[in-house]
């Protein structure tokens, strides 16, 4: 018979679990709030940042699994950031179809001038917690997102 029971461990892990998703909400809260008057949402600045710190043009594919989203939903925002001139889309020339993600000049612009704000914002929320600990609690989620990635073989999903 299968134990249902967590353990410490396994306890420590859902109390973190829940904490991120109410930091989540919290983040993209924020984020809305920083960079509406540019015409941004979290969600379009989370995909500009995707496209503008990638080092080479990628297809929406590769921009999701590397934000941890599904397709659809980049491709959503990629489409609507389109519409409004924040992005282009470029020949692939390893695949016809997947396109490569371009920021354009607006988009270039709109992503700097929200790093701008984010900064004093970053600093202002990181005050009087050590940048050690903030590393250490960077690496812990890198671990957890790594463990998960091989969990659901996220290297061979396009969703």
């Amino acid at each position: 018979m299968t134990e249902n029971r967590r353990t410490s461990g396994g306890e420590a892990l859902t109390d973190l679990v829940l904490a991120v998703f109410r930091l989540n909400g919290r983040l993209l809260t924020a984020g809305d709030r920083l960079v509406a008057d540019l015409n941004l949402t979290s969600a379009r600045w989370q995909v500009l940042g995707a496209i503008a710190l990638s080092p080479s043009l990628q297809p929406v594919a590769w921009l999701a699994r590397n934000m941890g989203l599904n397709r659809q939903g980049v491709q959503r925002i990629v489409n609507e950031m389109r519409e409004d001139g924040l992005v282009e889309l470029r020949p692939n020339p390893h695949h016809r179809r997947a396109h490569l993600v371009a920021l354009t000049k607006r988009g270039e612009d709109a992503f700097a001038s929200a790093s701008r704000l984010q900064a004093p914002w970053a600093n202002a929320l990181a005050s009087g917690i050590s940048a050690k600990e903030l590393e250490k609690a960077r690496r812990l989620l890198t671990t957890l997102c790594e463990r998960l990635d091989q969990e659901l073989g996220k290297n061979h999903s396009d969703d």
